[in-house]
């Protein structure tokens, strides 16, 4: 009996420290990914292609004439960068440079939203631009009701057990989160520029529509590589990349490659 307790004595030393090492060892680290696979990446390229819109619109303020500043187009960039803004801010992985062009780029709309306010008043269009500023001010006060009434509507569709309706209300990119809002402004911009399709090729801006095009090509994949993973934020810019890139190849045609003599 006491040669057992020894035997089993001495098993226990052997055993418990490798026990202890297999168990406290660090998990391995993940391999490194390949650019494919990157959020940092991806959204890097985002951000660029962000910050090719906030030059766009500064180069534009610049060094061409209000007049072919397209208002539907200003307000909707305004509205999006507004809301990209906070979405680059608590996406994860955040990202700063593309949070950073946005709130750049708000300034940079608005800007150029005087100007062609300024320039539509100069052409008598006054009654024009006082309808749109009651649109506009009735659109602000309903976002505004929407954003102080919502946790509270979350609260009680969730609570009331509605099935699917509950289920994405409590989603984390769903209805009552910057991850849903977020790519439905970027949906306006594409709507904008689908509306604007047949818009003569001088009134294109290269620049903006450079940018929006690059942006829609990074964007499709950065969404499916951050967390929450957005699949709208990709079908919208799979959607704005058609959209921008019809716009780009209708402008480069009409200045480059078959210019009017």
């Amino acid at each position: 009996s006491m040669s057992r307790m020894k035997v089993f004595a001495l098993l226990r030393r052997v055993t418990q420290p490798a026990a202890r090492r297999v168990f406290s060892a660090e998990v391995p680290k993940e391999a490194p990914k390949g650019w494919w696979h990157s959020a940092q990446f991806w959204g890097g390229l985002g951000a660029v292609a962000g910050w090719g819109m906030t030059g766009s619109a500064i180069y534009d303020a610049s060094l061409k004439g209000p007049e072919i500043i397209s208002l539907n187009m200003t307000g909707v960039m305004i509205v999006y960068s507004s809301l990209f803004a906070k979405w680059a801010w608590v996406v994860n992985p955040r990202n700063m440079a593309l949070c950073a062009c946005h709130v750049s780029n708000v300034f940079a709309q608005g800007n150029q939203l005087r100007r062609a306010v300024e320039h539509k008043l100069s052409l008598g269009q006054a009654k024009e631009m006082q309808d749109m500023g009651y649109k506009a001010a009735a659109g602000a006060a309903g976002l505004g009701a929407l954003i102080v009434g919502g946790p509270t509507l979350q609260t009680a569709i969730v609570g009331a057990n509605l099935g699917p309706v509950s289920t994405f209300a409590a989603a984390a990119a769903g209805p009552f989160t910057v991850h849903f809002w977020a790519p439905m402004s970027k949906w306006l911009i594409s709507g904008a520029s689908f509306m604007d399709l047949n818009r003569p090729t001088e009134l294109v801006s290269l620049t903006q529509y450079s940018a929006l095009t690059a942006t829609g090509l990074f964007f499709s994949r950065y969404a499916m590589l951050v967390s929450p993973v957005n699949y709208m934020l990709c079908s919208v810019n799979i959607a704005l990349f058609g959209s921008s890139a019809w716009h780009l190849g209708r402008k480069i045609n009409a200045d480059y490659i078959n210019p009017k003599k």
